[in-house]
Parts: C-alpha cells; structure tokens; sequence
C-alpha cells in the first residue's frame, strides 16, 4: 500500500483519464481538497463587508474629474442661488433668439441639410425655454430680468449690451435679408457665435461660488454645454464642406 501513495498523488495534479485501480485513491483526494478549502473560508466575510461599504462620488463640472467623498457624507439638497436664477432668465432670452434664427430657415433656403439641423435646434431649445420657465416659476422667481448684459432698453431708450453669443441687430438684419447659399453662410457663422456664448454662459454659471448646484440646474447646464459643442461641431463641418465646394 506504500507503494501507491506516490502514484496516487500524481492523480491529485488534475488529469482526466484514470485507472481503475486509483480511483479509489483519486476519491480520496478529492474528498481532502474539498475539506482543505472549506477550512479557508474566513476571507470572504472581510469581503463582503468592505463590499457593502458606500462610496459617494460627487460630479465634476463640465471638463472636470467627479470626486470621491467619505463614507460619512450625507447628501443634503442644495438649495438654488441668485446666480442659478440669472442664468436661467438670461438662457431664455438665449436661447429665445436661436428659435428665431431658425424660423427664417424654411423661407430662406432649400438645403435640406440645414433645414434638418434647424429643426433640431428649434425643437430641443424650445423644450428647454419650457423647462426653464417651470423652474422659475415653481420657485417664484421672475421669467426675465433687465439689467447690463440683456438686450433690453434702459430708461433713456439706449439698448443695453447683448449677452455672450447673441447675434447683433445689424446681424439679424443681415441674415434676414439673405437668401440661398450666403443665408446658409450667415446662418451658420451665426449659430456658431450664438453656442460659443452659451459655453460661455454655462462657465460663467460654474466659476460662481455657490452656483450651479441644484440638481436640475446643473443637469441642464451641462445639457446644454454637450450637446452645443456637438452642434458646433456638426456646423463647423458643413461650413468646411461649403468651402470645399467653392
């Protein structure tokens, strides 16, 4: 029976095919390896609770790394600031002039890829002057505001500056009064002009102490900072196109 024991723990080693006088042997070896790793079991627990441990990440703002807090943080909701609520009158009137940029579109040309990507805009900034209007108005806050920086009119009748992006009265006039292909052009350096002031908003928004931290302020806010730099991106490429053309 001595004899054996070196060849049965040969059969220990994982092979598939044995002979019929180890297999009794080969019983016997599994029997202690299963009994061996039940022996071993106190690490999984150490597991299992370090597994059930929270781990609470904070969002970063647009272009910025999310942060992981401690374990003791309590998430409290944050409330709106006087800048959340400037940003968001000051988005409508924003965006309020995009809609009408893209208005003239039906009348003013018949590419078929502008009249797609105008629909889009018209469409998504429209729903978003919506949600920015329930939002002031489920806090009682005023759906616009006149001040330096909105196009509005002091008391002496001057007209204030624009806000970032937003197309001069002389740039309306002129995209108003063109047709065909230097519509296209126009509309397209336009809208281009009018995203980068949105970008420009939505820093401004975030570089404020304090700002930017209710929550459907900030999903919207950087909402809009994605999907403008993808729209600038997609006009940028037909201006590229056009030019190629010529």
């Amino acid at each position: 029976m001595l004899s054996d024991a070196p060849k049965s723990n040969r059969y220990c080693s994982g092979r598939k095919r044995f002979p019929r006088r180890t297999r009794g042997s080969v019983l016997l070896c599994g029997i202690l390896m299963a009994a061996s790793a039940g022996f071993s079991s106190p690490a999984p627990a150490q597991q299992t609770d370090s597994a059930t441990t929270p781990v609470v990440v904070q969002p970063g703002a647009p272009g910025e790394p999310t942060k992981t807090l401690p374990s003791s943080t309590r998430a409290t909701p944050p409330q709106w600031s006087h800048a959340d609520v400037e940003f968001m009158q000051g988005m409508i009137m924003h965006h309020s002039q995009a809609v009408e940029m893209t208005a003239l579109i039906p009348s003013h040309t018949e590419n078929k890829d502008l009249r797609s990507l105008g629909a889009r805009i018209s469409s998504s900034q429209s729903d978003e002057i919506k949600l920015m209007r329930r939002w002031l108005a489920a806090r009682r806050e005023p759906l616009s505001m006149a001040m330096p920086g909105m196009p509005d009119m002091d008391k002496s009748g001057q007209s204030m500056p624009l806000m970032p992006g937003m197309l001069t009265p002389e740039q309306m006039d002129a995209l108003r009064n063109a047709k065909g292909p230097e519509f296209d052009k126009l509309f397209l350096l336009g809208m281009i002009q009018h995203h980068n002031g949105a970008l420009i908003m939505v820093k401004e928004l975030f570089d404020t102490p304090g700002a930017g931290q209710d929550a459907d302020v900030f999903n919207f806010a950087t909402d809009v900072d994605s999907g403008q730099r993808a729209e600038i991106r997609i006009m940028q490429s037909m201006l590229d196109k056009k030019s190629k053309e010529k």
